[in-house]
């Protein structure tokens, strides 16, 4: 059994009933919902004083899981990842079945694909995909770690992942780009 198994059962009951969670993630720390329930994902950008203008993340484990979320990707862009050291989001084009407000006004979404276990074993489990927005208030930086986080976050969540919190190790943001015509454009 994982070290981590106890922190799954928790976050599966809270986000299968419409809360959110902090967890690790293979960049920073984030805020995570289901990501197919659009009052959950309201509540991410409540706590984070986020306009809905300002897209969130999703969090999926496997490629073929963005076959169910992505109207016709361009396959090509999964060896681009896959030969990118750093943690890669990819802003895809049309957008399906996830919450409307995870959508934005040009039907695109960023989808990034987890290395990290800890995500791997929790929406391969959840069966469904998570919401990643760091977890800080907007305007306010993200934290490089969990000591970073503030009690304004921590307090305003339904579930604090115990994993990895005593980890001091830095950690960045994924980049960010975006997929057109077989080229990339960098977007962070």
């Amino acid at each position: 059994m994982e070290a981590f198994e106890h922190d799954i059962q928790q976050c599966l009951e809270v986000l299968h009933n419409g809360g959110l969670i902090l967890y690790p993630t293979d960049t920073i720390w984030g805020i995570g919902c289901d990501a197919t329930d659009e009052a959950a994902v309201q509540k991410v950008y409540a706590l984070k004083n986020r306009a809905e203008s300002k897209s969130l993340i999703v969090l999926l484990a496997d490629e073929r899981d963005v076959l169910q979320y992505v109207a016709a990707p361009d396959l090509a862009v999964f060896d681009y990842v896959a030969a990118q050291e750093r943690p890669t989001t990819i802003i895809f084009n049309g957008a399906l079945g996830l919450a409307s407000n995870m959508v934005a006004e040009d039907s695109s979404v960023g989808i990034r694909l987890v290395r990290d276990t800890f995500c791997r074993h929790l929406i391969k489990r959840f069966r469904k995909p998570l919401v990643s927005t760091s977890a800080n208030i907007s305007g306010d930086p993200s934290p490089a770690h969990f000591g970073q986080i503030s009690d304004a976050i921590k307090n305003g969540v339904d579930y604090v992942v115990q994993w990895r919190q005593e980890e001091t190790t830095a950690a960045q943001p994924s980049q960010i780009i975006r997929w057109v015509d077989g080229a990339v454009q960098r977007l962070r």
